[in-house]
């Protein structure tokens, strides 16, 4: 029996997240998607938590080396289920083509019901609709902060390649995907972001990351300028980012995202510089 489908671990370190991973064994058709395969964990630290959902290669070897993604989910995603983070993108990466072709370690966790993943101010207009006001400075939100600790206990305990580790999200959580690159600059080989936004002031941080930035022109939520004016930023200072806007997508181009046929080959061809 694998490992994997037994264990409970629990780790408890003095002034240092104490997590807990819970790995229940599930009988996975290899014809259906089944999200349940994504195993459940929690980082616990000073009193918060950050709920994730791993997914690891099949015949994953604890002693090998395998590239990591950590992904971030949206606002509608929010909460503690541990469940909605898994809403948009994690059935893509149980296909067996996926699963064969990328055998990678995938992590989705779920930012709190009350934070965001990026430091953003936020204004409702009067028609309804929403301005974005990127900070350049600050300290990291809630989610953040513990998305950052996140990924330090999965660079220290899991099998990782750290020269290949990514990074990736939607909306709230491309904002996210753009927040970390800047504050942990030497870390990710590559990013995506879909239908996000960032300060242009920003960019020079993470200028050097290769990234490919998905937007529909018809976005209402997060106008496709936010993604625009990063792209723009980008090649000034030399960087050639990928860009694929959609002319007819709304706020939904992850499902367009999703879908790019060299999406998944285009990031994992990526080591870090």
């Amino acid at each position: 029996m694998d490992w994997r489908n037994t264990l409970t671990a629990f780790h408890t370190m003095k002034q240092a997240p104490f997590i807990v991973v819970c790995c229940l064994f599930f009988a996975i058709d290899g014809h259906t998607q089944d999200l349940s395969a994504f195993h459940s964990g929690q980082l616990v630290h000073r009193g918060d938590t950050l709920p994730y959902r791993i997914l690891y290669p099949e015949g994953y070897d604890p002693k090998g080396t395998y590239p990591v993604l950590f992904f971030l989910h949206g606002a509608g995603e929010r909460g503690n289920d541990n469940a909605k983070q898994l809403t948009h993108g994690a059935s893509l990466f149980l296909s067996d083509s996926i699963r064969t072709a990328f055998p990678a370690i995938v992590v989705f966790p779920q930012c709190p019901l009350d934070s965001y993943w990026s430091n953003v101010n936020i204004e409702r207009q009067p028609d309804g609709k929403r301005e974005f006001y990127f900070r350049t400075s600050g300290r990291p939100t809630e989610g953040m902060a513990l998305f950052l600790r996140l990924v330090k206990h999965v660079l220290k305990s899991e099998a990782v390649d750290k020269e290949r580790v990514y990074i990736g999200g939607l909306s709230m959580g491309a904002m996210g995907t753009f927040e970390a690159l800047r504050r942990k600059r030497k870390l990710f080989a590559a990013g995506f972001a879909i239908c996000g936004g960032d300060n242009t002031a920003n960019v020079k941080k993470y200028a050097h990351v290769p990234l490919w930035i998905f937007h529909g022109e018809r976005d209402d939520v997060v106008p496709s300028t936010h993604s625009h004016v990063i792209v723009s930023e980008l090649r000034r200072l030399g960087a050639k980012p990928q860009a694929t806007f959609y002319p007819e997508a709304n706020h939904n181009s992850w499902d367009a995202a999703f879908a790019e046929p060299g999406l998944l080959s285009w990031l994992f061809s990526h080591t870090k510089k």
